[in-house]
């Protein structure tokens, strides 16, 4: 509103229809309250009311709905909701998580507000700034039609019977209408501002809201565990048996095939299913390693050492095992980072160290390549952060042009001792 070319902005017309849309609404909102209370008053000496009240009870979360969206015109900044996302589906569960919500309760407070004090306000508003200056400027055409030329009436009020008289009439009231600009403009802003400050989300909904999300990630975290671990078993038990089964088949086959064109076929045969038995192996692997969970993160970071291209040396100290999400979290990054390392580094060398100190298991990758890793060039990082986040872990790269790389990631956990954990 400090701006010179305020009066000449969308703003004052903004704000109108911010005064005006809640002036509507409120008298709606009295009419829907007041039936609402009226026929479960009268139905609640038969008890058939009685369940209503809880319709009157939530009756202030769409109120808070529509202000939420008619504030988009004068607020930039949008407002979200208070609300719980409800444990379970279903009507029941959705009805006890917002009545026990404090949000309800506010916007319910607000919609009785809005209904009884503060819809008038807006139209009152609306009338004196905006309503009462146009009719002002208006006078002289008022004075051409309807008063054939002789007489206008301003306001209701005072009688015009010059045409000098009815213009400066129309003067003035064009100065009050730029004054009523500003003046819904502080209204518009006075009401979004107390709409703001009774549904808006306050700090304990939020960290409640907060909470919730934290529980269902960490729910979906060991929901995709549980299918990757039953994706290999199913794997292991199933497909890759009967592949070696039918290896062995062919093998056999080959063995007993006379020399010829038949024994050349079984010989391409037994090996065209001896690479996809290896190829399985290799997916089954990549799902879950049996190592992992058989043996723990040690060996499996091991294994993992291994099979990488590039020489890796491995110190890696554990009291015992952490949690299960923990640990294929921790591998994973392990395997995705000795990609990285293989791949893109050209590093003749890399150290894989770590262990538990202070409730936080940590983990280092370091390589002597030529450093310079860049999230956004496709390295898979970003990946990386992805998975540590998850769990509310924390990642930190280090990688100067030049070298070395250091890739440090940490996870809030508790690692019990093997002694406890056989206990």
């Amino acid at each position: 509103m400090s701006r010179p070319g305020f009066l000449l902005s969308a703003w004052p017309w903004r704000s109108a229809a911010y005064l005006l849309t809640g002036a509507l609404t409120g008298a709606v909102t009295l009419v829907v309250i007041v039936t609402v209370a009226v026929v479960c008053g009268a139905l609640a000496i038969v008890l058939v009311g009685l369940p209503l009240l809880v319709v009157v009870a939530l009756g202030g979360i769409p109120a808070a709905r529509v202000e939420r969206r008619r504030m988009r015109l004068v607020d930039r900044d949008p407002l979200s909701g208070g609300h719980r996302t409800p444990s379970a589906p279903g009507l029941r569960p959705w009805l006890t998580t917002r009545l026990r919500e404090q949000a309800t309760w506010r916007e319910l407070g607000y919609a009785l507000l809005f209904a009884g004090l503060l819809w008038p306000v807006d139209a009152l508003a609306l009338t004196v700034a905006l309503l009462c200056p146009l009719s002002m400027a208006a006078t002289p055409l008022l004075m051409a039609t309807v008063g054939d030329g002789r007489e206008a009436k301003v306001l209701k009020q005072w009688t015009v019977t010059t045409w000098p008289t009815a213009f400066g009439v129309a003067v003035l009231g064009l100065l009050l209408a730029a004054l009523g600009a500003y003046l819904l403009g502080v209204t518009a802003g006075a009401r979004a501002g107390l709409a703001r400050l009774l549904i808006a989300p306050r700090e304990g909904d939020l960290g409640s809201t907060a909470v919730e999300l934290a529980r269902s990630r960490v729910r979906l975290v060991d929901a995709f565990e549980a299918e990757r671990r039953r994706i290999e078993r199913d794997l292991h038990d199933g497909a890759q048996q009967r592949l070696v089964a039918l290896t062995m088949a062919l093998g056999l086959a080959r063995l007993d095939a006379p020399p010829g064109p038949l024994a050349e076929q079984l010989t391409r045969a037994h090996a065209e299913a001896g690479k996809a038995l290896a190829e399985l192996r290799e997916l089954i692997h990549g799902i879950h390693p049996q190592v992992l969970t058989d043996y723990g993160l040690p060996a499996a970071i091991s294994d993992a050492a291994d099979r990488c291209v590039v020489p890796v040396d491995v110190d890696l100290a554990l009291p015992g095992r952490p949690a299960r999400a923990i640990e294929s979290a921790v591998y994973f990054v392990v395997c995705e980072a000795l990609a990285n390392v293989a791949k893109h580094s050209g590093a003749g060398r890399a150290q894989v160290s770590g262990g538990h100190r202070e409730g936080r298991l940590f983990l280092e990758v370091r390589d002597d390549g030529r450093g310079g890793a860049d999230p956004t060039a496709g390295s898979g990082l970003t990946g990386l952060a992805d998975r540590v986040s998850v769990l509310d872990g924390r990642l930190a790269l280090t990688s100067p042009p030049g070298g070395p790389t250091l890739l440090r990631v940490e996870f809030p956990c508790e690692v019990p001792k093997a002694a406890d954990r056989c206990a």
